[in-house]
């Protein structure tokens, strides 16, 4: 018998949260001077609780807060959007009631979600969205962090609860099933200053429709990973679907263009593109990754059956990166050399000291998706920005 088999989904997730305080948390000082993967699984306490930590990676949480059954529709409309952890929490959570769009959106495709984390003020942002939203929600854990996070996340107040982060999938309609489907990791994750337990997981829902089923994916490929790498994983989650639905993927694909699997290949990526024109490269390939850098992951979509094209505004961005952000300067500070930043401030100075990607995508297959739209007024314009994403939408249109 497993170690959560003999609960029920509530007992589970409680069961979950004593496993991770009462037995994992207090080894994490010890775990964290591990330098490597192999150097904590050859630690005989993390050999003794291994069944322990599965359990609560491979766990997916399951709810319903809705009250009344949703309406039958022509067409519902899916939004995916990388919620920054949920750090600005409270103002994405009015988004979500107010915004014209936003609150339209019968399925939400959610990557980047704390659970018990500091610095989103240990909320379950997924959990605690679907309960303000009333809907039905799915979540699975990615990662168990031993640390608070990266860059100035280190800094933040207080210790994390639980220190799980992961990927949701929120919905007016019921879910039926829900499964994470693993993906290989780009990086050793205990190699460097962030040290976390797990992988990278897409996380799969069958959606029940009144008039369609569907099955829609929150998909969230690895920052740190090689261009073939973010192609196996992708290959990855197509093959770890079941059925024959309907089937939607979304979310932050980190098709950045770049190997970004070590800082070396990084830098050499950068000046492979500086020799290539700054003007050229932003405006044919970080907008449109599809045509060179990112191609066998597009293509490899295309050959399963997948529609990206008219699933997606193509050539429009979903976030920017900003030479003057310290935020930004300081996560990428922690694995590029500090004097790279001249160079990357120098490339830019015609454009502001800021470079628009295209990093957030749809593809679906066997449906028809209408009205893609990329959602810029919730990043763009504001003092405090509620994500350093822009979250993006479509309709499904019912046969």
């Amino acid at each position: 018998m497993s170690v959560l088999e003999q609960y029920s989904p509530i007992e589970a997730a409680d069961e979950i949260h004593r496993i991770v305080r009462e037995k994992l948390a207090p080894n994490f000082p010890r775990w964290l001077r591990c330098g490597t993967s192999r150097e904590l699984k050859a630690d005989s306490v993390y050999a003794s609780l291994a069944s322990e930590v599965n359990a609560v990676l491979n766990h997916c949480d399951l709810g319903d807060f809705t009250r009344t059954a949703a309406p039958a529709k022509s067409r519902y409309r899916i939004l995916a959007w990388n919620l920054e952890r949920g750090i600005r929490f409270e103002a994405q959570r009015e988004a979500f009631r107010s915004h014209p769009y936003l609150k339209t959106c019968d399925v939400l495709l959610l990557t980047e979600t704390d659970l018990g984390m500091a610095r989103s003020e240990n909320r379950a942002v997924a959990q605690e969205l679907a309960r303000d939203l009333e809907m039905h929600y799915a979540f699975v854990p990615c990662y168990l962090n031993l640390t608070k996070g990266s860059g100035m996340e280190y800094d933040v107040p207080g210790e994390n609860d639980l220190g799980l982060h992961g990927n949701a999938v929120l919905s007016r309609y019921p879910i039926r099933r829900a499964q994470g489907i693993t993906l290989k990791n780009g990086i050793d994750k205990m190699a460097g200053r962030e040290k976390r337990l797990g992988c990278q997981k897409a996380l799969a829902a069958d959606i029940d429709f009144p008039n369609l089923g569907i099955t829609a994916v929150a998909v969230h490929l690895d920052t740190h990973s090689s261009q073939r790498h973010r192609r196996d994983q992708m290959r990855d989650v197509i093959s770890g679907i079941e059925g024959d639905r309907p089937v939607v993927l979304g979310g932050d694909w980190n098709t950045t263009t770049y190997n970004a699997s070590r800082a070396f290949y990084a830098i050499m990526g950068y000046w492979l593109r500086i020799f290539m024109g700054v003007e050229n490269v932003i405006r044919n390939h970080f907008l449109h990754p599809y045509r060179h850098f990112e191609k066998e992951l597009f293509a490899l979509l295309e050959s399963r059956g997948f529609d990206y094209r008219s699933s997606n505004l193509l050539g429009e961005r979903t976030t920017t990166y900003d030479v003057t952000c310290g935020k930004t300067r300081q996560n990428l500070g922690e694995w590029v050399p500090g004097w790279c930043f001249a160079f990357i401030r120098w490339a830019l100075r015609n454009h502001g000291g800021t470079c628009p990607l295209k990093i957030d995508w749809f593809a679906t297959r066997a449906v028809r998706a209408e009205n893609p739209v990329v959602i810029h007024d919730l990043r763009e314009g504001l003092v405090q920005p509620l994500s350093d994403h822009d979250a993006i939408g479509l309709d499904v249109v019912v046969p």
